[in-house]
């Protein structure tokens, strides 16, 4: 063993960038259209790293015809960005009367790639729902395409997760570079977010209340994820009680859905069991408190460990409160994270990555690539 074997990996340092997906109330409100939004991201100095929901985001998608591929291209060179990941869907049931076959969901699915490639895009994160077996199918799609497909691993699953280590390995067994996953932090929750809280409050839910809901949500984060699904739903069903028990049904399922389904309380070590296979990297987060730290997302820790095990992809900052806070700008919110992340880096012994042809090569060298692939 030489002296860089014993010492572990080389430091990395990953690539600064958001999601859209941060600004949806904005783009919901029609405050910005989609090139509005791009822009505003690379004026704020949030990239280089740029994601982008296929949906949500392109009209007519997966279609994407070669004008309007030219422009988004020439749309991100303008702006100084670069693509990194396409959010693209893997809904079996997007017929009314039965679930898509395996061979219709593999066409569905590869209609997504190729658009991904043609847009510039080297990821596409497909969702929970696809199979081992699925996957194991779509790399040789992903493989002609020169797409890497990196599974979203999000709250209420977690890494060690029977269902997440199937998957890698699976992966393990095919022995594409082509697969791997997208590390959501919301799956490593430290606690109960402090602007839900607030939200909450603004509704009319009482102290009492609230202080319950934080109670139970700290008792499960002792007790670590839930094992199953059975006790997931046992979960949920104990915070529909509690808004009940205090006057507030109305709350109860929401307060069940964000409780189990946002704030997963697996610990940062976990993501260790699937470390090899992370390509991308959601840096979910829900607010920044007036300290102008993340009160309920570690992401101190989390940074500390994709910089010490050398991860040199991208982190695309990923701020969720937008759901429940009406009251503050998103993009302050996402400026002070992504400052965080920079000054958790440094804390490290190393920075992230932010100028974009430092970015763009360290991209290029992270991901596999295919000579001669389809656009």
């Amino acid at each position: 063993m030489n002296l860089r074997q014993a010492q572990g990996p080389e430091l990395g340092t990953p690539i600064q960038g958001v999601t859209l997906y941060s600004f949806t109330r904005a783009f919901h409100g029609r405050e910005y259209d989609l090139e509005g939004l791009i822009r505003k991201a690379a004026a704020e100095g949030f990239g280089p790293g740029l994601e982008i929901i296929g949906f949500s985001s392109f009209r007519g998608f997966p279609e994407i015809d070669d004008n309007y591929a030219g422009w988004f291209k020439d749309l991100i060179a303008e702006t100084g960005l670069v693509t990194t990941s396409l959010a693209v869907n893997a809904d079996i049931g997007i017929h009314r009367d039965r679930l898509l076959t395996q061979d219709e969901l593999l066409e569905y699915m590869r209609r997504q790639i190729a658009a991904a490639a043609k847009l510039g895009f080297p990821i596409a994160r497909v969702q929970i729902s696809i199979t081992p077996d699925s996957m194991e199918a779509l790399a040789p799609i992903a493989e002609e395409y020169g797409v890497t497909l990196a599974l979203e691993v999000h709250a209420d699953q977690y890494a060690s997760h029977p269902r997440i280590l199937a998957l890698r390995d699976r992966y393990e067994k095919v022995g594409s570079p082509f697969l791997g996953f997208t590390m959501d932090w919301g799956a490593t929750v430290s606690g109960f977010a402090p602007s839900l809280i607030e939200a909450y409050r603004r509704r009319g839910a009482s102290e009492e209340l609230l202080n319950a809901v934080t109670g139970l949500w700290d008792e499960f984060f002792q007790q670590g994820p839930p094992a199953d699904q059975a006790e997931h739903g046992q979960r949920f069903g104990r915070f529909i009680g509690l808004a009940a028990q205090h006057g507030r049904p109305d709350l109860g399922i929401d307060m069940g859905i964000n409780a189990t389904g946002l704030f997963g309380p697996a610990r940062v070590d976990d993501w260790l069991e699937i470390f090899p296979w992370i390509k991308h990297v959601h840096g979910k987060f829900f607010g920044i408190d007036d300290q102008h730290e993340e009160p309920s997302v570690p992401v101190r820790d989390l940074i500390r460990l994709l910089v010490q095990n050398g991860y040199n992809g991208a982190i695309s900052s990923e701020y969720e409160g937008w759901h429940w806070n009406s009251w503050q700008s998103p993009f302050d919110i996402i400026r002070d994270e992504q400052a965080v992340q920079r000054s958790a880096a440094a804390d490290a012994g190393s920075r992230m990555t932010t100028d974009l042809a430092e970015a763009r090569a360290q991209l290029a060298a992270w991901l596999p690539t295919t000579q001669g692939a389809s656009a």
